[in-house]
């Protein structure tokens, strides 16, 4: 990823950001790992992630059998912090719970975080079971509304820079994994802030998202919902549900 903000290579403490990588290289198929694989994971040394594995220990954001180590729930609270202390989830709170009461259904908010789609805000559910993505959450861009909204707002030499380097991995008969497939798609969102995405991640769901833009007009985030693909087809999203999640986006634009 490249870097966000350019620093004096005094300022930078390399082994800050070797730490987080080690740290990141954990996930659903890699939850405990020895030391040798988090160094073929992140590309640090062994003896530098072997060091960097056990300070993770010590200071309480992970913990180890002799053998593997595995995260500690103190890791939470970094992303915590974050939602805690960013102005955007604390903003649009109230307004989306607003909605999810119109519509019956769970609301969300996302940002695209490189090449995967981070959900920074979910109404409480005005259901018993509700469905759609906690706080939190990670998924891959190509696969919900959200990443061909916020996509559409990129320039066409950054949005094939972005493809190129993406990983079209399919979850369903209908994920679109195709590069050329996905570009058109993008481009096709364009001419509206609003994009369907139907059973690109699991068969039976549907999500809408619409981009959320500031008083400068400047794309910030998305707003969405996940619904269950049987009972909401494309025509009654988009007569019931689009307009209803423009009409929010338009409330919160002078806002952000």
């Amino acid at each position: 990823m490249a870097p966000r903000l350019p620093i004096d290579p005094h300022d930078l403490i390399a082994g800050l950001g070797r730490g987080l990588a080690v740290i990141e290289s954990f996930d659903d198929g890699h939850p405990r790992m020895t030391v040798a694989e988090v160094a073929t994971r992140t590309g640090i040394p062994r003896s530098a992630a072997r060091r960097h594995l056990l300070s993770l220990c010590h200071f309480g954001y992970a913990d180890s059998d002799g053998k593997r180590f595995w995260l500690a729930p103190r890791v939470l609270r970094l992303g915590q912090s974050y939602l805690e202390a960013a102005r955007l989830p604390r903003l649009v709170q109230p307004f989306i719970q607003r909605l999810s009461l119109a519509t019956g259904e769970t609301v969300n908010v996302s940002l695209l975080d490189g090449h995967e789609v981070v959900y920074v805000a979910r109404s409480n559910s005005p259901r018993v079971v509700s469905i759609g993505f906690y706080a939190g959450a990670r998924v891959p861009a190509h696969v919900v509304g959200p990443g061909t909204v916020l996509l559409a707002a990129w320039s066409d030499d950054a949005l094939q820079s972005w493809v190129a380097a993406h990983e079209f991995s399919a979850f369903t008969a209908s994920t679109v994994v195709d590069r050329d497939a996905f570009l058109e798609q993008v481009r096709v969102s364009r001419g509206s802030d609003a994009w369907i995405s139907r059973g690109r991640l699991d068969p039976g769901l549907v999500g809408v998202a619409v981009r959320l833009t500031d008083r400068r007009g400047e794309v910030r985030a998305a707003i969405g919902m996940t619904l269950q693909a049987a009972f909401w087809d494309d025509a009654r999203i988009a007569a019931e549900l689009i307009p209803a999640l423009q009409e929010t986006a338009g409330i919160l634009r002078p806002l952000l």
